[in-house]
């Protein structure tokens, strides 16, 4: 029952509702008007969380553990079982994690997710390379600008925090280098080049990397769906050999039948 596709979508269906109420939550004025409500919902769709894992447990027993998206969703659900009152309160706001189950339940999410996963080994090489060139622009930055710049490159921490924001891109022109540039004309031959190695170059390797575990994750999806087709075809070749045998044996014993009631005659 839990495997069925109309579970699938009553559980995707019940995430959702139970995320919205929670959003509604934070909303004053419908919590004043609808907040016993809003409570209602949130603990019918925490039974039926609940309901749901005792299902797959009683299905699977301890093979359910084997599956990380299940032990995933057993987290979720057991972090909003745990008490809320005293100490844990925060709890309550750790409710909207069940939303993230979505992911568990939309076989597409999935994909998505583990896509990322496949390339954190990846992008081990390109973080390391990327905090090597932001300590070194830091540093420079510092003994450059930090002099007359203090609470932009006054220390390390300052300037490794602007270069950070520089990379984003957000307001890097009028809230940083501007400012910088009329103090330091020269100062864009810093700033630049930062921007097109770190924005443009190095940060373009993480896209190319996912893209990259994603297409072969996909390609290992399309493979497993293709070595299942192959082996119901298989199985189902084999059926059909198993009847035709099966077929031909029975039709040896009616001509088998057949001569051994032409040989018995009638009153011998």
């Amino acid at each position: 029952m839990v495997e069925t596709d109309w579970f699938q979508r009553f559980i995707i269906a019940v995430i959702t509702i139970n995320a919205i109420g929670l959003g509604m939550e934070t909303i004053p004025f419908i919590e004043d008007q609808i907040g016993p409500f809003l409570w209602l919902v949130d603990n019918v769709a925490l039974l039926i969380f609940v309901f749901e894992i005792s299902a797959k447990l009683l299905a699977y027993r301890s093979s359910y553990f084997k599956d990380p998206w299940n032990v995933f969703d057993f987290t979720i659900v057991a972090i909003a079982v745990l008490p809320m009152g005293g100490g844990l309160s925060v709890m309550r706001a750790l409710r909207i994690l069940r939303a993230v189950r979505i992911i568990s339940v939309v076989p597409a999410m999935r994909r998505v997710v583990e896509g990322l996963l496949h390339a954190i080994p990846s992008l081990g090489a390109v973080i390391a390379l990327l905090s090597i060139l932001f300590y070194i622009a830091a540093v420079m930055a510092t003994k450059l600008f930090g002099q007359e710049f203090q609470e932009l490159f006054g220390n390390l921490a300052r300037s490794l925090f602007t270069l950070f924001q520089i990379m984003t891109l957000e307001n890097w022109a009028d809230g940083a280098v501007r400012p910088i540039m009329k103090v330091y004309p020269y100062a864009w031959l810093f700033f630049i080049p930062f921007i097109l190695i770190i924005t443009f170059a190095v940060l373009n390797l993480f896209i190319a990397i996912i893209v990259n575990s994603m297409e072969e994750a996909a390609k290992e999806d399309t493979k497993m769906l293709h070595k299942d087709a192959e082996t119901l075809h298989a199985d189902a070749k084999d059926q059909t050999r198993q009847n035709e045998a099966l077929m031909s044996e029975i039709r040896a014993l009616r001509t088998e039948i057949a001569d051994l009631k032409g040989l018995v005659k009638p009153g011998s």
